[in-house]
């Protein structure tokens, strides 16, 4: 991921904590509803419960706690049913969990990626936190009761943490100017009954171990130093956790899908199993029963005796976010739907999954980005992602990457004008893909945070968040004039839509509805609401946009309008009854 911090997103956050509190209407009659008798709302497909499972653990109580970054949230499982006992959310200061622990006094330990912050709750319901570094990911207690994190993603390194979060983190494998990726992302991580910390690097295909040592006292008798990582595997697609069980068995998870056992003696791996791609992490309950997350689809697995895969929990989009639509066959429509960490292709009519594209989080050229909204360009689309800080044209029939425009933190990108038009607040507002030059501004004053855009191909319309206006950019050729004010008063707002028959479409997320606003007049009407929609980014420092999980809209061939619910993960077929 590559996340810049921006110093507005204080105003962002405040403005999120007056405007997120709203109760969604339950729908009914088979998840299909009448709003006013002029719209049919139903939901024609439904995801994961879990906005991404990504560390997991058993805590005293026997049940499986699972970290949800995306979801801002841990979740407390059954681990017989999947039922959802408890939800730990940014009201306990689970921020951006990615992984978690639990400590020899019960305490819960987890880690905030985006926001640096490694948290501790007793089990009295207490909570204090102690600030590491941007990217603290894996998290574990060795058998002495000390307490080791690391970084991924958005640093790389090692540390020792005071289990009270009190003395100042100890490095013990630190990035620096000339080398700031030491070890190519250590991820999931456990200790060996040698005494050493073993654990996958992410980008570097491989599994190491590690002396942790004392502060930076090698024995004669150890041929590793304090800190020194020693090479153990290597062959691995993306290893992303390894932990022990009861019987000291390695086991290594690679996100194509594969179990392996590792013998940490010769290093030779064996495959258990091959299951669905994107997995995240694993834990052993107190039988040795291996349960294993997948961050891609949100989905918790029990490994049988049998070695096949019995699902706890089940799979699916864990957050919709941009939607576009291109010609389907038989005239259907084709709908596309940004996910986070994947791409689908639906049925427009039924919901069906008709494919899944996988992004990819490190931003390997060549390669799908980690989409968050998407628009049509002809046969292709335009993919924008702030994690990956790129725009790209993406053809979903070769799935290949036509072109790559570097960004910095890009929010929606539209075709304008033979160029590409992106809202981006690292970059300062709306501006050209093709050489970022300035068409609508941030000024602080009258625009804050850009989001979702939309054309009819002569003029530019763009949401601002932060301010619920929608702007009008009218061109004198491909210079922008003075843009007005269309519609204020908005709620959120984030994805536009033009629908051809002058109005522009518009979901407002803080108000969990879809409006429509009169090109002619900027009078706003509802269409719908009532509508399970995101929300923003809470409590996040100035770590993300204040969008986060962007809602999307987009409109069909026979004029359905489609709109992603990230809420509960589901997408919405809106249609004139």
């Amino acid at each position: 991921m590559k996340l810049k911090l921006i110093s507005i997103f204080t105003f962002f956050v405040v403005l999120a904590s007056m405007t997120a509190c709203y109760e969604l209407e339950e729908l009914s009659n088979m998840n299909a509803r009448k709003n006013n008798s002029k719209v049919l709302v139903k939901e024609i497909y439904t995801g994961s419960p879990i906005k991404s499972a990504n560390g997991v653990n058993f805590g005293p109580d026997g049940n499986l706690y699972i970290a949800s970054f995306a979801g801002q949230e841990i979740v407390v499982m059954d681990k017989q049913n999947g039922k959802i006992l408890n939800r730990i959310g940014t009201d306990e200061g689970a921020i951006s969990p990615d992984d978690l622990a639990f400590g020899p006094d019960g305490s819960l330990y987890w880690t905030d990626i985006n926001i640096g912050y490694v948290a501790r709750m007793t089990p009295q319901g207490v909570v204090t936190k102690q600030f590491v570094a941007p990217g603290v990911n894996p998290i574990t207690f060795s058998e002495d009761g000390r307490l080791f994190v690391g970084l991924c993603f958005l640093g790389d390194g090692l540390y020792e943490l005071d289990p009270n979060l009190i003395a100042p983190p100890r490095q013990i494998i630190a990035s620096t100017p000339a080398n700031p990726f030491p070890l190519g992302f250590l991820n999931a991580f456990d200790f060996g009954q040698d005494g050493k910390l073993y654990g996958p690097l992410f980008a570097g295909g491989a599994v190491i171990r590690v002396n942790v040592g004392g502060p930076g006292t090698p024995t004669s008798t150890d041929p590793f130093g304090d800190g020194t990582a020693e090479f153990l595997a290597g062959g691995f697609t993306v290893p992303v956790a390894a932990k022990f069980n009861s019987e000291g068995v390695l086991h290594v998870l690679d996100q194509s899908g594969e179990v392996f056992t590792l013998n940490t003696e010769t290093g030779e791996k064996t495959l258990l199993v091959k299951i669905q791609e994107g997995l995240d992490n694993l834990a052993f309950d107190s039988n040795d029963v291996l349960y294993i997350s997948n961050a891609d689809f949100g989905s918790i697995v029990q490994m049988l005796p049998s070695g096949q895969p019995r699902t706890i929990s089940r799979e699916g989009m864990i957050a919709p976010m941009g939607l576009a639509v291109l010609p389907g066959a038989n005239n259907k429509d084709a709908l596309y739907a940004a996910d986070l960490f994947r791409l689908y292709q639906l049925n427009g009519l039924t919901g069906n999954k008709e494919n899944v594209f996988k992004g990819d989080l490190l931003g390997r050229p060549g390669n799908l980005t980690t989409p968050f909204t998407l628009s049509a360009d002809r046969e292709n689309l335009i993919v924008s992602s702030y994690f990956g800080a790129v725009v790209q044209i993406w053809n979903p029939q070769s799935d290949q990457v036509i072109e790559t425009y570097p960004m910095e933190i890009p929010i929606d990108a539209i075709r304008f004008k033979n160029d590409i038009a992106v809202s981006d607040l690292g970059l300062g507002g709306v501006v050209w893909a093709s050489d970022h030059s300035v068409i609508l501004p941030i000024d602080n004053a009258n625009v804050f945070a850009p989001s979702g855009l939309a054309t009819d191909g002569e003029t530019l319309w763009v949401a601002d968040w932060g301010t619920g206006i929608v702007w009008q950019v009218g061109f004198n050729g491909n210079t922008p004039i003075t843009p007005f004010p269309l519609a204020t008063g908005l709620k959120g707002p984030e994805g536009l839509a033009w629908d051809k028959e002058g109005g522009l479409l518009v979901v407002e997320t803080d108000a969990s509805r879809l409006s429509r606003i009169d090109l002619a007049t900027g009078e706003v009407s509802k269409i719908a609401d009532g509508l399970s929609l995101s929300g923003p980014a809470v409590g996040q420092d100035e770590a993300l946009p204040p969008t986060y999980l962007f809602d999307g809209v987009a409109i069909g061939q026979s004029g359905d309008i489609y709109v992603s619910g990230g809420g509960k993960n589901v997408i919405y077929r809106i249609s004139k009854n």
